[in-house]
């Protein structure tokens, strides 16, 4: 990847995560509370659906501005023919490598952030390893998925599809994925919430997942579900189309710079 892609995916990457993070962060906040072990209403109902908005702020920007620089990286690293059958394992591959970096940054404003919202205290050390639990199954959905609706719908098309169209598929790509991981995500928050030295502090995903399953059953473990579906359809529209349309509009300032003749 050259100096104005990298360049281009840094700053697209960016801005598109501040945008849907700070759009989207009353649906986040509500999801948040209702997979709270507490119950909807002791942890906090509909009030201050925006605390925690200045971690998210401040985390939001350089998270994805890192896991969009590492996914272009690596799909660069992993060029494939675009007939491949393998394009799919390569997008797997560049998703989970952007996660594991961005999960570098994203950790301390992840706990900072549900904390706020719900009021809890939990370890965060260990929310690293439990973000990845989530945060890779659901990038491996989304983005392979995100990308062959794109070239379905180029192919229809005849040639590159517009940014919005882009959005189009990050919004069904981002809904579908959010519906199969909401019960990592269901594991995650119990995680983040719970008490210091409970053993679902631990941090085990699969643990705390069978602690739902056996107190709440099927419904625990797709608690907030639909809002999670909604808020990750509209920033999957959000995020992918401004992704899109700011890289595209910063390689098109590059191509006609003075400086890159």
């Amino acid at each position: 990847m050259d100096a104005p892609g990298f360049t281009a995916s840094l700053v697209a990457g960016g801005v598109a995560g501040a945008s849907v993070d700070l759009i989207l962060f009353p649906l986040d906040t509500i999801k948040t509370r209702l997979q709270s072990p507490q119950g909807f209403s002791k942890a906090g109902g509909f009030r201050g659906i925006y605390a925690g908005v200045p971690s998210t702020a401040v985390g939001s920007f350089p998270n994805a501005a890192m896991f969009f620089l590492t996914y272009e990286y690596v799909k660069c690293l992993l060029h494939t023919d675009s007939a491949s059958h393998f394009r799919p394992v390569k997008h797997m591959l560049a998703a989970s490598a952007g996660e594991v970096v961005a999960c570098l940054i994203r950790v301390p404003s992840e706990v900072v952030k549900q904390r706020a919202q719900v009021s809890a205290s939990s370890k965060t050390l260990q929310i690293f390893s439990t973000i990845l639990h989530e945060e890779i199954p659901f990038s491996l959905v989304q983005f392979p998925l995100w990308e062959s609706l794109k070239a379905l719908w180029s192919w229809r098309r005849g040639h590159m599809v517009d940014s919005w169209q882009s959005a189009v598929c990050g919004a069904f790509a981002g809904g579908f994925a959010a519906a199969v991981t909401t019960p990592l995500d269901v594991a995650k928050t119990r995680i983040m919430l719970a008490k210091a030295g409970s053993s679902t502090a631990a941090g085990n995903v699969l643990s705390a997942m069978h602690g739902v399953w056996r107190s709440q059953g099927l419904s625990g473990l797709f608690a907030g579900v639909f809002p999670r579906m909604v808020a990750i359809s509209m920033g999957g529209f959000i995020f992918l189309g401004a992704y899109d349309q700011t890289r595209s509009l910063l390689l098109e300032v590059s191509r006609k710079s003075p400086c890159s003749r």
